[in-house]
């Protein structure tokens, strides 16, 4: 006998199987196995950045990109001190990726179409909204980028703030000399040595670089022009869509966290929530955790040990910090900025 798959009994019964042999399919991929059976995180972070990643003199780790690492590894391994940190170069960061040699790039990267689009790699949600701006010593007496006509310009190569820099002074008719240095913290050196006259890079690395490695932070002035818009985004391998959504989902996770009022401090209170965004985050409704192939209350743990995003913000970067950044374009939706967690469902 033949089954009439349209009349709408049958077609709903044939969608509902299909649905369920898809998930059953379903299973993490290749890189949450490695990190379960590894029992660590290995995350690629910069070599040296106050707010976003640095390490003390003890070792240990801290910044805005490095509470992302400690988040996905409350998320995949229930704790977020099972992270190794592996500093990379600009240059080193993406073949470090592609290679296995790290298993998620946060690095404060900016997101473009052009690594976007046909590379091994894939940029996630964004963590920070940047631009790339201009740091000169005060002395100088600069008011404004459009001052620096024949100023020596410290850079990175192999990173966008190269080829933005190019961009930037021929638009405005300028000359500059680069002063091309791979490794970050002997470019801060030239530059804080008298070297060149510009450090051109995001606005955050500018002011984590002035508030860490100036002698008086006070005599350094970051200009008020911004090259363009640096959104900054953790990276993973393309070939790995679990691995890409978790990542991805942790970022909204903390995002969400802020907007529904859940912060490290309070969470537990939550738990009996009958708000059904609260519950469906942290897992008290269960079906969220399956679909990324986590346990229910992932996201739980990811706020219970780096809390959300206001808190990470307010610890790394924050009007309390050395680097004294306000939120801006970081707050969330609703209050100006363009935080914005999908919905949890």
């Amino acid at each position: 006998m033949r089954l009439n798959f349209s009349t709408p009994l049958l077609r709903g019964a044939a969608v509902f199987a299909l649905a369920a042999c898809t998930a059953m399919l379903v299973h993490a991929g290749p890189t949450v196995d490695a990190i379960k059976k590894r029992g660590q995180l290995v995350c690629g972070v910069s070599q040296g950045s106050a707010g976003l990643s640095l390490a003390d003199s003890q070792g240990k780790w801290s910044g805005l990109d490095v509470d992302l690492c400690r988040a996905l590894a409350a998320a995949v391994l229930g704790s977020p001190d099972k992270v190794r940190y592996v500093p990379l170069s600009s240059q080193q960061r993406f073949p470090a990726l592609v290679s296995g040699e790290i298993d998620v790039l946060s690095r404060n990267t900016t997101v473009t179409s052009g690594r976007d689009a046909g590379q091994p790699y894939v940029s996630t949600a964004v963590v920070f909204y940047d631009g790339q701006g201009f740091l000169v010593p005060r002395k100088l007496g600069v008011k404004s980028a459009t001052q620096l006509n024949g100023a020596q310009v410290c850079v990175q190569p192999g990173t966008n703030n190269e080829q933005n820099l190019v961009d930037w002074f021929a638009a405005h008719k300028l000359k500059y000399r680069p002063v091309v240095i791979e490794n970050l913290v002997e470019l801060e050196k030239a530059f804080y040595a008298g070297r060149c006259d510009v450090y051109l890079s995001d606005a955050s690395t500018l002011a984590a670089s002035r508030a860490a490695r100036a002698a008086k932070a006070d005599d350094y002035v970051i200009l008020p022009e911004r090259v363009n818009k640096s959104p900054l985004s953790p990276w993973v391998r393309r070939e790995d869509g679990n691995w890409a959504d978790i990542v991805t989902w942790t970022v909204h996770a903390v995002v969400a966290a802020e907007e529904l009022g859940l912060s490290s401090t309070n969470v537990d209170s939550f738990l009996e929530s009958k708000d059904p965004q609260i519950r469906r985050l942290l897992g008290t409704d269960p079906g969220i955790g399956k679909s990324f192939q986590l346990e229910e209350r992932w996201a739980y743990q990811v706020i219970k040990s780096v809390g959300n995003y206001g808190e990470i913000w307010d610890r790394n970067v924050g009007p309390q910090t050395p680097l004294k950044l306000e939120r801006g374009q970081n707050a969330q939706w609703n209050k100006g900025g363009l935080l914005y967690a999908p919905p949890f469902q």
